[in-house]
């Protein structure tokens, strides 16, 4: 069975470097699809940026640079970046490019001609950097309600999609499915802050500046950044294209991943405009939180923004990609701190993982000559116990990731490392080799090599390196002893030999030389 698996990451606008809490969104998606393709199944990742707009006619204008060029620049910055952290993504989509474009003209005239979008006057309150309009009561003491920023009053002519129309229509889809918003009370936020108290109908065009994708019918108007953002994730596919083999394929998406503050747009908007357009709704759309700092967002005013290039060039990818999954949970922000870093690379990576794999090393060497002892097939009562509990913690690790639950997922194989590490106390190599019990210590030498080589698997989607170096020092070549369908077996290993002197995958840091340096990284 072929199953396939489409993830896309948001479109977004970087106004400059991308920080951790940005990068998270992607790396999230990447980790997932690479997951999905461990495990036999057809993946597609998209990802991309935004690049309309008043907001970024402006800091073209203050860059000394016509939009087009700002956006190109903007666009090689996430490149190099995704490049940078290994993103393995199928598709990069700008929203300026003419495959996009031609089919947001086509499918706003649709709407128009189906009486779903009229033309009308707004003033209202708006928001530049959200490109949204608010009404006075949305107002959070006279600010934008999602970024906090100051708002102008503004009146123009314009275009509205009429929300109100597929209102009762979203409401049964979300009552119907409730694998469609993930985590669950991410729905209760829309239902009970937007929809409840009367969802506006969508202002979907702009007169008042030029840089956006222009209304064939009405030239005067460019099309309104949320309306022509979102259908990319069709758009990149060839929705209404000559060739639409990727969307017939991949679409409906399985997975949307879409940070909180623009949650309300893929979860209203978006849905709305793809009942609208007659095409089934993404399988689930999955909210994440933010990755705050101990005072507050991250922000270059405060002194507290910290960038993954920064960490990748001093504690290796590996490192971030785990802190940053690790780090944030599902039902709230996640929160960095230098300490908090420093400690995960030192208890997590370096104690417990990196440790086991060098006393696995150095006992395989010491009593086996470097040679992994085949399985006898008849484990003893300590031995069995660490199988059924192995397999129990991938059963958990499965169950966690497929409902999203990253952070919690990744602990489970961290309770099975601390677990393995364990299982070297409770049997005692060294006094096995003194007693020369040589069939307990083969035993317990070969469930050490297997259990390492089942925490690589496990933790290849986010830490590929590192699992990779894992396969290299316990002797495993073979690709077919690194996939998803060989993950539960314990029979497995046959003859594999250890590299000769164990490497370690991550070096003990210096608790206050390293927090002291973070701090300076971030207050420059």
């Amino acid at each position: 069975m072929n199953l396939k698996f489409y993830v896309t990451t948001p479109i977004y606008y970087p106004s400059g470097k991308f920080h951790i809490g940005t990068a998270y969104t992607t790396v999230l998606a990447d980790s997932i699809k690479r997951y999905h393709t461990l495990k036999g199944e057809d993946t597609y990742l998209l990802t991309g940026n935004d690049e309309h707009g008043q907001k970024i006619e402006q800091k073209a204008k203050e860059a000394n640079q016509t939009p087009k060029e700002y956006v190109e620049k903007m666009a090689n910055m996430a490149k190099e970046l995704w490049a940078k952290m290994e993103i393995e993504y199928d598709d990069f989509i700008q929203t300026t490019q003419e495959r996009h474009e031609k089919i947001v003209q086509k499918i706003f005239d649709r709407f128009m001609e189906q009486k779903d979008i009229y033309k009308g006057e707004y003033e209202g309150w708006y928001c530049v950097p959200c490109e949204t309009y608010f009404t006075q009561t949305q107002l959070k003491e006279g600010k934008c309600p999602d970024c906090g920023r100051e708002v102008k009053i503004m009146k123009e002519e314009a275009y509205f999609f009429n929300m109100k129309k597929y209102t009762n229509q979203l409401l049964k889809y979300y009552e119907e499915h409730p694998d469609f918003i993930k985590p669950e009370y991410r729905k209760n936020e829309m239902i009970n802050n937007f929809i409840k108290p009367g969802l506006e109908d969508l202002c979907v065009t702009r007169t008042s500046f030029d840089w956006g994708i222009k209304v064939i019918k009405d030239p005067k108007h460019v099309i309104y950044v949320w309306l022509d953002a979102l259908t990319n994730y069709i758009t990149a596919l060839g929705y209404e294209s000559k060739d639409d083999t990727l969307f017939q394929k991949y679409w409906p998406a399985d997975l949307q991943i879409v940070g909180k503050d623009i949650a309300r747009f893929h979860l209203i908007y978006w849905p709305i405009f793809l009942m609208a357009l007659g095409i089934p709704l993404p399988k689930t759309i999955l909210v994440h939180n933010w990755i705050m700092m101990k005072d507050g967002k991250m922000s270059k005013s405060k002194g507290n923004v910290i960038y993954p290039e920064t960490l990748i060039e001093r504690y290796g990818l590996d490192a971030v990609r785990y802190f940053l999954l690790r780090e944030m949970p599902t039902s709230q922000d996640g929160i960095f701190s230098p300490e908090s870093f420093v400690e995960r690379y030192n208890f997590d990576l370096c104690n417990d993982l990196s440790n086991l794999l060098n006393r696995t090393i150095s006992m395989v060497n010491k009593y086996f000559e470097g040679n992994i002892p085949k399985y006898n097939g008849q484990p003893n009562k300590v031995d069995k116990e660490l199988e059924e509990y192995t397999l129990e913690q991938i059963e958990k690790f499965d169950e966690k990731w497929n409902h999203y639950e990253i952070a919690t997922s990744i602990q489970e194989i961290w309770n099975l490392i601390a677990r393995t590490n364990k299982y070297i106390d409770e049997t005692m190599p060294w006094e096995l080799a003194k007693q020369e019990q040589t069939e307990k210590l083969q035993s317990c030498m070969y469930h050490l090599a297997e259990n390492l080589r089942k925490i690589a698997i496990l933790i290849r989607p986010f830490m590929k390196d590192t699992a990779n170096n894992i396969f290299r020092q316990i002797g495993i070549q073979e690709n077919d002893m690194k996939n998803w369908k060989n993950l539960k077996q314990y029979d497995k290993i046959e003859t594999s030999k250890v590299i000769k002197k164990g490497e370690p995958i991550f070096m003990r840091l210096n608790v206050a030389e390293e927090v002291e340096f973070l701090k300076n990284i971030m207050k420059k």
